[in-house]
């Protein structure tokens, strides 16, 4: 497993893949410090607004911090990234507005953004399914000669994020059939956070997750999903190599899911408080403070002007959540097919009539 940052925030060679982090600053970690902060906040506060009944549904990513601002951080503006429903901080570092995923879960858009405007595409709930949109982007990416041309601001690649238990399903296996056989420009990002819901790894899988990538004929690397150092240049050394036209790549980032599945779940019915609190050690925010403030790049002042900005961004998340309109319920409708169709104005018919029943009911 590549490791950079030990959990006790010490740095670690490796000769593979310094050169990756061999030109960030100081700033630039200090930089990813307050991404993680500010996502973790972005986190509790979803989480809370879900249990005051204000959003329907809330999908943490507690834990994961490191996994999606290290990736994320790693791709180029034109590269396209195709998120689950958890990639909280993929967004975030790719000029999302926080606002957007809040709106999902509240209920009140489709979707929330145009994922042209960030290269990041809508979440997908049906675990697995995006996997085979992100294979034929890149697909298309490499026939509209986007790959292998040398030219850093026309070559690009294609990242795909899923969890551990997406690897279960038919869809991601035929995406790796597809992506080996053309060689797409993809790296498939599997954040392994131990448990497919209630199932842990270990009922899904005899070998590592990366080992997995060998069948299909392209490589696997397992990276310490809760190291940001190792994330980031893992994911910019297999970036780099989809670009170059080297084929796709998987990465298993092995973190942990601290919180429950989403706010429908309760974890303790299925795993132990020791597991937990082991996994409490190996937090990414407390092993890259360390860090820093060993170093000495960062102080007690800059540590809390981020709690302080991340109370002020909560206040904002929370207002912006509650200022949200609900759209009138024909709007459903809209936008579900290029041109309107007569099932769908039936449908629409048939509930707008259903809905007026009740006005005047006591």
């Amino acid at each position: 497993m590549i490791q950079m940052l030990t959990p006790e925030g010490q740095r670690v060679s490796h000769p593979d893949y310094d050169s990756y982090v061999a030109d960030l600053t100081a700033a630039d970690l200090r930089g990813f410090y307050r991404d993680l902060v500010l996502i973790r906040r972005l986190d509790a506060e979803g989480y809370a607004l879900q249990r005051q009944g204000e959003l329907g549904l809330w999908p943490s990513l507690l834990g994961q911090e490191a996994a999606q601002v290290g990736s994320g951080r790693a791709l180029k503006p034109h590269d396209f990234c195709f998120p689950t429903f958890r990639e909280h901080g993929v967004g975030f570092v790719r000029g999302m507005d926080p606002q957007s995923s809040l709106q999902l879960f509240r209920g009140v858009s489709h979707g929330g953004w145009d994922p042209k405007e960030h290269n990041f595409h809508l979440y997908t709930i049906v675990i697995g399914a995006h996997t085979l949109h992100a294979t034929g982007y890149a697909m298309a990416v490499k026939m509209d000669g986007h790959v292998g041309t040398g030219d850093p601001d026309r070559d690009m690649a294609v990242i795909c994020y899923f969890g551990d238990g997406a690897t279960a399903q038919g869809d991601v296996n035929e995406s790796f059939v597809y992506a080996a056989s053309f060689d797409a420009p993809v790296v498939f990002f599997c954040q392994n956070n131990q448990w497919a819901i209630s199932e842990p790894v270990s009922k899904q899988t005899r070998i590592p997750l990366y080992q997995r990538a060998r069948g299909f004929g392209f490589p696997g690397i397992r990276v310490d999903g809760n190291d940001i150092l190792a994330t980031y240049a893992v994911t910019r050394h297999c970036l780099d190599e989809a670009r170059n036209g080297n084929g796709p790549l998987l990465i298993e980032a092995f973190t942990y899911r601290m919180g429950a599945h989403t706010t429908s779940d309760d974890p303790t019915k299925y795993r132990v408080s020791a597991e937990v609190e082991q996994w409490k050690l190996r937090d990414p925010i407390l092993r890259l403070k360390t860090y820093l403030g060993h170093e000495g790049m960062a102080d007690e002042s800059y540590f809390h002007a981020v709690d302080d900005e991340a109370d002020q961004f909560a206040h904002e998340l929370r207002a912006g959540c509650l200022a949200l309109e609900t759209p009138a319920s024909e709007t459903m409708w809209d936008h579900t097919y290029a041109e309107d169709d007569p099932v769908m104005q039936a449908e629409r018919a048939a509930f707008l009539e259903y809905q007026a029943s009740f006005e005047g009911a006591r």
